[in-house]
């Protein structure tokens, strides 16, 4: 009967839908080519220069824990990387030319190094050391960050028991918000300024059985479960790519490019 009892506990868990997510709101969905590449019409015109400094967190949150207190943030830190790469997969590499400004500072020593090296190997020459070509500038910035992240923005779950044996699924919703804006480097201006959403759900399901047998003399107790989160960086991600596709529609409704027909 113990025996019995405890299949009957794994059995439970097994019919529980690892993929089941409670109803909520659809986060914004962007569409990839199946090479990763976002699959939008050619841009009608050159390429445009565009630079990213940084794209921090500003939400200020950190990870939660039960016990001591966590240093480590609950975005990460590094959502630059996530900007850049969309930006370079517009078009297949047709939209954006992205100009190295994270790293200036190792990119200007770099430079300093090339030339001072050539002013001592090739001053003999006689149209004078090799010159660099010059940096390219930017004529766009993109600026921007992560200014939200709300926790068990939704919660919830169910629950049976029944002679002992019951089984029982939660779930968990959380929300990161991204916000960029386009800059005019010659004017200053800001061209555009848009934000997006995206959820990031757990769920957990599990099972458990607690009997008395013989007059109550022996006791039979198991658990059973397991749970699935999403991660809080492709949520980021996810968002951020969003958040490049709104721009990209939203200066096409303004005027300031046009798609090839």
């Amino acid at each position: 009967m113990k025996y019995l009892l405890l299949v009957l506990a794994m059995v439970l868990v097994g019919c529980a839908d690892p993929n089941y997510v409670a109803p909520m709101k659809k986060p914004p969905q962007v569409q990839l080519s199946p090479n990763g590449i976002f699959d939008y019409k050619q841009l009608d015109g050159k390429k445009m220069t565009i630079a990213v400094y940084g794209f921090g967190d500003k939400t200020g949150q950190r990870k939660q824990s039960n016990g001591a207190a966590l240093l480590s943030s609950a975005v990460t830190q590094g959502a630059e990387v996530w900007v850049i790469q969309a930006l370079q997969n517009v078009g297949n590499e047709g939209w954006f030319e992205v100009v190295e400004r994270v790293g200036m500072d190792n990119l200007i020593k770099e430079r300093q190094l090339i030339r001072n090296t050539r002013d001592v190997y090739e001053k003999d020459m006689k149209s004078g050391p090799t010159p660099l070509k010059p940096m390219l500038f930017a004529g766009l910035i993109l600026e921007g960050g992560i200014v939200g992240y709300d926790a068990n923005t939704a919660t919830g779950g169910a629950g049976a028991r029944y002679l002992g044996i019951g089984t029982q699924t939660e779930y968990r919703v959380d929300t990161v918000t991204v916000v960029m804006r386009l800059v005019s480097v010659s004017t200053g201006r800001v061209l555009m300024s848009v934000a997006t959403q995206k959820t990031i759900a757990s769920h957990r399901s599990g099972a458990d059985i607690f009997k008395f047998f013989d007059m109550g003399t022996k006791l039979v107790e198991s658990e059973a479960g397991f749970s699935v989160n999403e991660p809080v960086n492709y949520a980021v991600r996810a968002a951020i790519e969003a958040g490049i596709v709104e721009l990209i529609y939203e200066g096409e409704r303004k005027g300031l490019w046009e798609f090839k027909k």
